[in-house]
């Protein structure tokens, strides 16, 4: 799970894309999922993006995200059903309109996720960050903090395998199926995560600073992101599904 977001190696289409193209892409599924009303253009815009994931080899990493996902919206489906009660009564608390909400709830949960997992895992972060500092004009600073932020999810994570191994060692027994008493034992693990966190940041900070962070400018790069035909099509496919989701 902590490897989710790595770059995966491919030749496809979508990995060739100019960066800011598929940020374009991502973007349009994730408004047009927040303007859509009816079920089947929910459900398009996910095949489309399972399908995007399946054509760039990535399937197995939005599977991942999907079952982290399908508890959150299970409890969404149930928290909507609660506080939505009109319409017709189906089972238990459960009506129709709670559904009905609860339903398009989760559907807007994973086409929001997915696209955004779909861009990073088909797109190196050095050529995210360059890709936005030139084409959009992102100062390189916010462009190198939202990319080095990304880096450190794995990081921590393998931080965090390493404690509760270290842990595990000691006796604590982590295998309990009572969410309760695995929050409470996962708490007192904050605190040496944090301390390393902070380490590994002022690490970064210092490191960056001697290679000359604060001379970096858009003229600087070495690398230049011009966009071609296929970008365009993709930008227009964008703007295409946004039109869609707000008039669907």
């Amino acid at each position: 799970m902590v490897r989710v977001i790595d770059y995966v190696e491919g030749d496809t289409l979508l990995h060739r894309l100019n960066p800011v193209a598929k940020l374009a892409l991502a973007a349009g599924i994730i408004l047009a999922t927040f303007l859509a009303r009816t079920w089947a253009v929910l459900v398009a815009l996910l095949v489309l993006t399972l399908a995007l994931g399946a054509y760039a080899h990535v399937s197995d990493r939005l599977r991942s995200i999907l079952k982290v996902l399908l508890p959150v919206a299970a409890v969404m489906l149930a928290l909507q059903c609660a506080f939505v009660t009109g319409g017709d009564h189906v089972l238990l608390w459960m009506t129709t309109d709670g559904l009905t909400s609860g339903g398009k709830a989760c559907l807007r949960l994973l086409g929001v996720a997915l696209p955004l997992i779909l861009v990073l895992t088909v797109t190196r972060l050095n050529d995210l960050a360059n890709a936005c500092v030139e084409v959009l004009h992102v100062p390189y600073r916010y462009a190198f903090t939202f990319t080095t932020a990304l880096r450190f999810v794995p990081v921590f994570g393998q931080e965090m395998n390493a404690i509760m191994e270290a842990q595990t060692a000691r006796g604590v027994e982590y295998d309990t199926k009572n969410p309760f008493r695995k929050l409470r034992l996962m708490l007192p693990l904050c605190i040496p995560l944090l301390v390393s966190s902070v380490g590994k940041t002022d690490a970064t900070a210092l490191a960056a600073e001697q290679r000359g962070f604060y001379l970096r400018t858009r003229e600087s790069s070495y690398r230049r992101y011009p966009l071609k035909a296929a970008d365009w099509a993709c930008v227009a496919l964008a703007c295409a599904l946004v039109v869609l989701g707000a008039a669907l």
